[in-house]
């Protein structure tokens, strides 16, 4: 590319349209999320982020519009925090915990424990490291995996990122309609409800105190719902992502995939984070969001909004 055509492809990332359209989805995110969750810093440096990508380059264009699928997931599942799904349904306590008892029970010296109550009382550290490995992949890794795709099949990239906004709609649907307590919560309160509980990081501390960090402390700290245990979503994306590998064909790769995949559905039990039921929900949520995808394809239903994309990723 010439002098000249550099500077007219620079000068074209800067039209007033784009800056008017940029800077009127900043400002009523800004705004939005001042009103309902009130202002924090990490806000400013999503908006200064995605401003960025979208004028430094073509390429940086491209690519965060492409991930803006999920920074909208991000900002829906931020917002929960100011709508508790406790207000609108009631939460799920004793009853899935007799549940979970009933179909997985463990029976110990005359006992009936749950799963996590098992390894609650039987965890070893190596587990304990494991788990914490495994539990921090959730993000990462469907991230990662997207980059990847994005470069190598646009195409698929797209489809595995709306998968993952509708599954995760999915999941969302779920906890406002079945609000559930998490296995630690039974284990700290009981089966009493008490609505203002703040996140828990369970098993997880014994990760941060065998690496004496705060990683899960700090997440958990931020988490937007205590009573969100059902689906387990964290079981979904590792499923996703496995399904997606397999379709891209990756080979080996894809055992990679399938063993992130288990370690997180047995971290997310052993660690007292979910029970074996919200995994297996996490699972149906994952296995509904996909065949749903691949119908809407099918049907064309969702051609001509994907062809959209494609054109603007590309």
């Amino acid at each position: 590319m010439n002098g000249n055509s550099q500077v007219a492809a620079n000068v074209s990332l800067w039209r007033r349209a784009d800056i008017l359209l940029m800077g009127s989805i900043s400002g009523v995110y800004l705004l939005l999320s001042r009103f309902l969750i009130g202002f924090r810093p990490e806000q400013v440096f999503l908006v200064g982020f995605v401003n960025l990508m979208y004028f430094i380059s073509r390429g940086t264009r491209k690519f965060i519009t492409g991930f803006s699928i999920f920074i909208i997931y991000w900002i829906i599942f931020d917002y929960m925090k100011a709508f508790p799904n406790y207000k609108y349904a009631t939460v799920h306590i004793q009853g899935l915990y007799d549940l979970e008892k009933s179909i997985f029970g463990i029976h110990l010296d005359g006992l009936i424990l749950t799963p996590n109550e098992f390894w609650h009382s039987h965890g070893k550290t190596i587990l304990d490291v494991l788990s914490g490995c495994f539990y921090l992949t959730w993000i990462p890794v469907p991230l990662l995996f997207a980059s990847y795709l994005f470069y190598k099949n646009r195409r698929l990239f797209l489809y595995f990122s709306l998968t993952f906004f509708l599954v995760n709609l999915i999941g969302f649907v779920i906890y406002y309609t079945y609000p559930a307590a998490p296995p630690w919560y039974v284990q700290q309160y009981g089966f009493v409800f008490h609505e203002h509980t703040p996140g828990n990081i369970a098993g997880l501390g014994k990760f941060d105190q065998f690496f004496n960090v705060e990683i899960f402390k700090s997440l958990y700290s931020k988490s937007s719902n205590t009573f969100a245990a059902m689906p387990s979503l964290h079981s979904s994306y590792p499923a996703i992502v496995f399904y997606y590998s397999l379709r891209n064909k990756m080979g080996y790769k894809s055992i990679f995939f399938g063993i992130i995949m288990v370690g997180v559905w047995f971290a997310a039990v052993y660690t007292g984070h979910h029970y074996v039921l919200d995994v297996l929900a996490g699972i149906a949520c994952a296995a509904t969001g996909i065949i749903l995808f691949n119908w809407l394809v099918a049907k064309n239903i969702l051609t001509g909004f994907i062809e959209r994309l494609v054109k603007l990723t590309k």
